[in-house]
């Protein structure tokens, strides 16, 4: 029996191997903490700084494309505005336009009426004329061959003429 308590175990070490296994671990676990993890944060903070920084950049452009929108859609919306108000000034402006050329086309519309009527009136009178002229030469030829006697005398015919016309305009006035 003192034979198999002097055997090793298969299940437990030996104590020299746990020491030198303990001591082995706490230097790595030293050098590790040491040097190692100093890195690895710093490496970690550094990524965490990038990707703040990154998130900080987005959100900077994204508030800047916001205001560049809102600027857009100011403009565009003052632009329409514009463009309405241009549209009723135009309308206005044509309508004026065209008011303008009604009345123009009016007042020589009533020029050429009052031209058309006064020249109306210069060939009436002058009809008129040439009317009372011709009755009175035919009045005096036929008054000569019912009366017998020759009007010849110029002052006596005009009388005749005169007289004559004038019965003829009083009797067109009592009509």
């Amino acid at each position: 029996m003192v034979l198999a308590a002097e055997e090793p175990s298969p299940v437990l070490p030996h104590t020299s191997e746990v020491i030198l296994g303990l001591v082995a671990f706490g230097v790595l676990l030293f050098v590790l903490w040491k040097f190692a993890v100093p890195r690895f944060e710093k490496l970690y903070e550094e990524r965490a700084s990038q990707i703040e920084g990154g998130i900080e950049k987005a959100e900077k452009a994204q508030a800047e494309a916001q205001q560049a929108l809102e600027q857009y859609n100011q403009q565009l919306a003052e632009a329409r505005t514009e463009a309405a108000k241009i549209r009723d000034d135009a309308r206005l402006e044509s309508e004026q336009i065209r008011e303008e050329i009604r009345a123009e086309a009016q007042a020589e519309a009533a020029r050429i009426v009052a031209q058309g009527e006064s020249q109306l009136q210069a060939q009436k009178a002058q009809i008129i004329a040439e009317l009372r002229s011709e009755m009175g030469r035919q009045s005096v030829e036929l008054a000569g061959r019912i009366v017998g006697e020759s009007l010849e005398d110029e002052e006596r015919r005009n009388r005749t003429v005169e007289r004559f016309l004038a019965e003829l305009d009083s009797a067109g006035a009592g009509k």
